[in-house]
């Protein structure tokens, strides 16, 4: 059960990487930079993934509809007959892989340069002549629901309808502006006609940037990027590769020296997207700004904020970046279509912020304490370095000492990280045994678990979670759960990754870290399982205590994803549950009962779900149901916000002996202060105290096994 050897996996990367390269087929002409990417890629692939998919026919028309998919997402740019012309590569690209010349990028390389030009064209005609919000009519927000266009006639009527809602959307937005300042001193109001004038050229002004992307920056390399993304990510959503510059990006943000926000970007379209949000950041802090929000415009500590639809993620982080200290501006759009300008200060970005921290709880019964642990966190680069495991440690021993009757640990939106970390934290709470279990590609099964019988804290445990919980967070919340240990509360299930990836350089050492001069590929190579046999894989944890998680009706999590891997089992490890453990069955009950005579959940999840329907839902492009569409949004979004706050502030305050240094520094106060104003209206906490109360009040009297 101990942990595998930093010797061995060393070893097997430069192993791994050996044989990938000597696997890479060879021709009597030598290959482009492209085919030695494509196929050695392949072999990676077909030798180390986890569970590899067959490259076949059936593969390569997967990878033919996906690619064609992601170049031309909105289906404004390639026309069907297009993809009729490129289907004769559909079953070619496998032959491609394994050592064929490379057709299907080459031909589509051609076909998409002269429909981004005639696309240009198109816009330019449309943009220049004023649009009528009077006419019945809608957008189809979902390209899903739409076949690429049959001919021109049909791919203009496109255009022209994005580019009329576009304009709509910034015509509304001037018009509640002036309505707004008009009675303030000096204002000028505009006319209708010349608050729609401004408002086709913000369109403009977008639109050319994001053209001059298309012509300038997206350019081959980044193309084939996406294609063989589109092959790496066909094997797991979780297998991934990137090009040198974006590798040299992805460490920079693992390392964090620069000056930001904390956001992690990609392009989508003409959009710019956060994909993730690093712990600890200015975004982070806020609590504003999430995963799959879309960032509209950039602002600085004075001026008008910018519009950076049809920016790069480059062009859009060289905006976001500052010198430390200063204001940053960020307008996002929300999932459900809402608008939100969230202030921020830069700051420097390190892992070191991500640390863990607690408060305490007076539920008027009981002394609850709370850690919030938002990564499992280590360096092992550097041993003095912060480890989660030794910092929730001190905060459990602070917390005894402050005579608390009982612990939560919030996982919530903690996206994973060391798994030895992981081991190390549940043996916090356990005496020895298993804590999680590991298969290899070739079924081989490992343990790693907790030699040290002694257990830090033995009182009532409740482990947060949402279904933003993923990887390193669900191995400790199912551990805790199968011992017996603690009770899950949180979303019906946790988000489901129970894969690990290692990343393996193409060209230069071959050492298994960072990345060569071909780029990176993050291969998936490992699955985890619980003690109890059950994979993490797909289903994730499910909770003890269900409480309906503000993003389920996105359906974000990994079984949402088509090419996921599946959820399977391994034999039970030896394992010996917790003593006394909490009678589940009371607390379920006595919760059930609770959330019967308070609905919140059960409204949440009512309009949540509406909103994320209401993502796909076409847009009237007519004044008048356009704002009512919009308004409706925008109460929904008003009511889900109440009510994930309590009408009661829960009792929650800092340890004494934290305080001096809190108040020592003001941002540093500022952000507990914001942190403990969300702790005290927080619905989700409200209820977990609830649990643990009664929790608190079986103890001494708990059923033995």
């Amino acid at each position: 059960m101990k942990k595998l050897s930093l010797l061995y996996s060393a070893f097997f990367s430069i192993v791994i990487a050996t044989v990938f390269v000597a696997a890479t087929p060879l021709n009597e002409d030598p290959p482009t930079k492209n085919e030695i990417i494509l196929r050695t890629v392949g072999a990676m692939l077909e030798q180390g993934h986890y569970s590899p998919k067959k490259i076949d026919d059936n593969f390569s028309k997967e990878i033919f509809a996906e690619y064609l998919k992601r170049l031309d997402p909105s289906k404004r740019i390639l026309l069907e007959k297009d993809i009729i012309k490129l289907r004769k590569h559909e079953t070619m690209i496998d032959d491609e892989i394994h050592g064929a010349p490379l057709q299907f990028f080459n031909s589509s390389e051609e076909i998409y340069k002269n429909r981004i030009t005639e696309a240009e064209e198109i816009y330019k005609q449309f943009i220049e002549k004023p649009f009528e919000f009077t006419k019945d009519e809608t957008f189809e927000l979902d390209p899903d629901k739409i076949g690429f266009a049959s001919n021109e006639t049909e791919k203009k009527d496109r255009w022209r309808k994005y580019l009329k809602l576009q304009t709509l959307e910034r015509y509304n937005d001037l018009q509640e502006q002036q309505e707004k300042n008009k009675e303030k001193k000096d204002f000028v109001a505009k006319s209708d006609q010349e608050l729609e004038r401004d408002a086709r050229m913000k369109v403009k002004k977008a639109l050319d940037k994001y053209f001059d992307r298309l012509r300038n920056k997206f350019d081959e390399n980044q193309r084939f990027a996406l294609f063989v993304g589109a092959i790496t990510n066909e094997m797991d959503p979780h297998t991934d590769f990137f090009p040198p510059v974006e590798k040299r990006s992805f460490d920079e943000r693992l390392s964090g020296r620069f000056f930001g926000i904390g956001a992690l970007l990609q392009q989508e379209d003409d959009k710019i997207k956060i994909k993730t949000v690093t712990t600890g950041g200015p975004a982070w802090k806020s609590g504003e700004i999430q995963a799959n929000d879309y960032i509209v415009k950039v602002g600085q500590a004075t001026g008008e904020a910018e519009d950076i639809t049809g920016y790069t993620t480059t062009d859009a982080v060289m905006l976001i970046r500052g010198a430390e200290g200063t204001e940053v501006k960020i307008t996002v759009q929300k999932p459900d279509g809402t608008l939100k300008t969230v202030s921020m200060i830069r700051a420097e970005l390190k892992l070191d912020e991500t640390f863990a921290r607690s408060v305490v709880i007076n539920s008027g019964k009981y002394k609850i304490g709370l850690i919030d642990l938002p990564a499992f966190y280590a360096d092992f680069q550097r041993p003095q370095a912060a480890r989660c495991s030794q910092d929730v440690a001190k905060e459990v021993t602070r917390l005894k000492a402050e005579g608390v009757d009982g612990i939560i640990l919030d996982i919530r939106d903690n996206g994973g990280g060391s798994l030895q970390e992981v081991v190390n934290m549940v043996g916090l709470f356990i005496k020895t045994g298993p804590v999680v279990q590991i298969r290899d590609r070739e079924g081989r099964p490992s343990q790693m678990g907790d030699n040290d019988a002694s257990v830090l804290y033995d009182g009532p445990l409740v482990v947060m979670v949402n279904e933003r919980s993923a990887s390193a967070s669900e191995i400790f919340a199912s551990a805790i759960q199968d011992y017996k240990r603690g009770i899950v509360v949180g979303s019906s299930s946790t988000f489901g990754k129970g894969t690990v990836q290692r990343a393996f350089p193409l060209g230069g050492n071959g050492t298994g870290s960072g990345a060569g001069d071909l780029g990176a590929v993050h291969l998936t190579l490992q699955k985890y399982y619980r003690v109890n046999g059950g994979a993490t894989q797909l289903k994730g944890v499910e909770s003890d205590i269900v409480l309906t998680g503000l993003y389920e009706a996105y359906k974000i999590s990994e079984r949402d994803d088509p090419n996921a891997l599946v959820w399977d089992e391994m034999p039970k490890a030896n394992y010996q549950t917790w003593t006394i453990a909490p009678d589940l069955t009371a607390l379920q009950q006595k919760s059930k009962e609770r959330l019967a005579a308070n609905d919140v959940f059960t409204q949440i999840k009512d309009n949540t779900n509406v909103l994320a329907d209401n993502r796909k839902t076409a847009r009237s492009l007519e004044l008048k149901n356009y704002k009512a569409q919009l308004k409706e949004i925008k109460d929904i979004s008003t009511k889900v916000r109440g009510l994930t706050q309590t009408k009661d502030d829960l009792s929650v305050a800092n340890i004494a002996s934290d305080l001096t240094i809190i108040n020592s520094d003001s941002l540093k106060k500022d952000r507990n202060d914001f942190w403990l104003k969300y702790l005290k209206k927080d619905v989700y906490l409200n209820e977990t105290v609830n649990v643990m109360n009664d929790a608190i009040q079986q103890k001494g009297m708990a059923l033995k096994n």
